[in-house]
């Protein structure tokens, strides 16, 4: 088996795994934001998850609508910067992808 048909595998068995629990559907977009949110080292920023993903701000802002209305992140005020905003990390979001790591490595 090819690396490449490995990896779609590997990744065609988290996604049906998605699709069939009770967990939010997300899109691709929502989770890559979420990923990066939940792999970062720094808090995150739209401006930074903006940048990181080569997406516009006004699409990571209504992504991350959608991830807040699901209690898989949330914003908050950066006391450091009035203007910013940091989106952390929520009990629930890390269970969401703490399980989706469980089915990739599994």
């Amino acid at each position: 088996m090819s690396t490449n048909h490995q990896v779609l595998a590997v990744w065609q068995k988290a996604m049906a795994s998605l699709v069939r629990n009770d967990a939010p559907d997300l899109t691709v977009r929502q989770l890559a934001i979420l990923a990066t949110v939940y792999t970062a080292t720094a808090p995150s920023t739209v401006r930074g998850l903006s940048a990181a993903l080569g997406l516009a701000k006004p699409v990571v802002t209504r992504a991350i609508d959608t991830l807040e209305k699901y209690d898989l992140c949330r914003r908050q005020p950066d006391a450091s910067d009035g203007r910013s905003v940091i989106i952390q990390k929520t009990v629930r979001g890390s269970v969401y992808t703490a399980a989706l790591g469980d089915v990739i490595r599994t």
